[in-house]
């Protein structure tokens, strides 16, 4: 996760609703039992983390937003770090444990990042919910302004403005949020082919193949334009 660090508010460093504080603090082992943790993962948690708190719970009954499917009620964890850098199979394995979408806020040394991963449930099985990749600010000063809670007709409207504060590419006109999703990780996919095609090119030798690499390159940049449109 980037360790940029900003002065300034991010749209994504929201002020929520002092009636959604729910403030209590989430024991570890809770986590573990839940989610079915190994030895490695709790190692981690021990290393990594030094306290999780359910800090903000968004509800119908405590911001007035009707749940929808998928979105019964979003969870704020603000989860205070040992350590600058979290692996995010802390945020996964805190993610399987509890069935609701989560933002959360890391802290450590004065400074806060908000991330989060698109969370629905699986298709097949509704009990299941399938993650993305996920999707972080930069460190944010912790005293930095916050913005207010984006206007929204129901939960499930709140928590796509407030995922699409925090992904990287912005949305096309009439994209919805499962479908951003989709193309900022086909866009990481065409990266990683543009790298390695680069790398590909600088080895090579031969000047007939360079020249088909390069024809490659090129086609694979103009492919990584259209995606980030």
């Amino acid at each position: 996760m980037s360790q940029a660090a900003t002065i300034s508010g991010h749209p994504a460093f929201i002020a929520y609703p002092k009636q959604a504080t729910f403030g209590r603090t989430l024991p570890k082992n809770k986590i573990y039992e839940n989610s079915g943790a190994t030895a490695r993962l709790r190692e981690l948690f021990v290393r990594q983390v030094e306290q999780i708190v359910w800090q903000y719970k968004l509800a119908p009954e405590t911001i007035n937003l009707p749940a929808k499917p998928g979105v019964p009620e979003i969870q704020v964890f603000a989860i205070q770090l040992k350590t600058p850098e979290l692996n995010l199979d802390v945020l996964r394995c805190i993610d399987g444990a509890v069935q609701f979408p989560i933002i959360f806020e890391l802290g450590f040394d004065g400074r806060t990042q908000v991330v989060a991963a698109y969370k629905r449930p699986n298709e097949s099985d509704a009990s299941r919910w399938v993650l993305s990749d996920y999707f972080a600010t930069d460190w944010l000063l912790s005293d930095a302004a916050r913005t207010a809670m984006p206007v929204a007709l129901d939960l499930g409207g709140l928590y796509e403005q407030v995922l699409k504060r925090l992904i990287p590419l912005p949305a096309r006109q009439q994209e919805n949020l499962a479908d951003l999703v989709a193309r900022v990780e086909q866009v990481t996919a065409k990266q990683r082919e543009v790298e390695k095609t680069a790398s590909k090119l600088a080895k090579e030798k031969q000047f007939n193949r360079k020249v088909e690499i390069n024809a490659s390159l090129r086609q694979l940049k103009t492919e990584l334009k259209q995606l980030g449109c």
